[in-house]
């Protein structure tokens, strides 16, 4: 626990039994068939260690980066503890309300972290005026976990300086059509750009992940990472996922996301009814719901069926807070109509 706040809960703890699961943002019906394929095929190479030049090849190529601008590695929670190992910041800020494993991570590391809360009113929207000049390390997300906000890049330029490593955390930039806000492969001082193949494709279990940022500050990541850290199954998903026809499988899904998040919310909300709400415009394969009663109502919603995501362990939000995931419309028709129940 943090001033409260519980930074290593997670959605995977909210489903099970049974539950239809609306607390993950991982998609549905993934991983794909040929996806497996590709992890299977890698199965005949376990004998030997990983390498990893051609998924390391892969990856900058989908980017349009050299290979040394990027590192591989278990997933994005991995890419948080390398940062808090690597560098030394005397005022560590993090952007909230936002996924709490890159807070978690600092603190582990002895880090003092100071917080910046984005407001409901201002529609969870960064100013960049808001965050201390003398930070020398400030972490944000985008698309932002839980508030599904995306933030402009421009904006996120602004938090630039010599001397700050600005971490920008885009595990769900994929799930945004044409991600026209992404950051990555851009030549900023100090940006450090977290991706994860996890959402998009469903491969939780299999940890893997990357970062971009310059030579000079993969090489201090790389510094404090463990031999082999990405397995050769991970490794065979990393270029499977990097393809052109990979590319064009995900950017269809974030089309879909945005058809189906589009019929969550019209489903959602009763223009009469004003006691729920959301608040900004959301972007990402989520959304986040403000209602009254949002604890009792998420354990209502447990015993008919349906696990939501609890908002009051993100710095910022409280009980009424809950996350819903984005689903196909057939699963979101059966979701609504038990919330509405349970609202009356």
């Amino acid at each position: 626990m943090a001033d409260g706040f519980d930074l290593e809960h997670h959605g995977d703890l909210e489903v099970g039994g049974g539950l239809v699961d609306l607390a993950v943002n991982v998609r549905t019906g993934t991983p794909p068939g040929w996806l497996v394929d590709e992890i299977t095929g890698s199965l005949s190479d376990l004998a030997s260690y990983p390498r990893q030049d051609a998924a390391l090849a892969a990856v900058a190529a989908r980017h349009r980066v050299t290979a040394d601008r990027v590192l591989l590695t278990a997933g994005a929670a991995e890419a948080f503890v390398l940062i808090a190992r690597a560098f030394r910041p005397r005022h560590a800020v993090v952007v909230h309300p936002q996924f709490t494993e890159p807070e978690a991570a600092l603190r582990s590391a002895g880090h003092v972290v100071d917080r910046v809360l984005l407001r409901p009113e201002d529609g969870f929207v960064l100013d960049p005026r808001v965050v201390p000049a003398d930070a020398d390390l400030v972490v944000i997300g985008n698309p932002t976990n839980p508030t599904s906000v995306l933030h402009r890049a421009d904006d996120l330029r602004e938090l630039a300086r010599p001397d700050r490593i600005l971490v920008v955390d885009e595990a769900f930039m994929d799930a945004v059509p044409g991600e026209p806000e992404s950051l990555a492969g851009a030549s900023i001082p100090g940006l450090v750009v977290i991706r994860s193949l996890t959402k998009t494709w469903g491969l939780a279990g299999l940890r893997v992940g990357y970062v971009l940022a310059a030579p000079g500050l993969i090489e201090q990541l790389a510094a404090v990472q463990p031999h082999w850290p990405v397995s050769t199954p991970a490794l065979a998903a990393a270029i499977a996922c990097s393809n052109e026809h990979a590319l064009a499988e995900a950017a269809q899904a974030a089309l879909d996301i945005d058809r189906q998040r589009a019929y969550l919310l019209d489903a959602l909300f009763d223009p009469v009814d004003l006691r729920s709400r959301t608040y900004g415009v959301p972007r990402g394969p989520f959304v986040l719901v403000q209602v009254e009663g949002g604890a009792v109502l998420r354990n209502a919603l447990r015993e008919r069926g349906f696990a939501v995501r609890r908002g009051d362990t993100f710095p910022g939000l409280g009980s009424d807070w809950l996350r819903i995931a984005v689903r196909p419309e057939e699963i979101t028709e059966s979701f609504v109509k038990v919330w509405r129940d349970l609202r009356g």
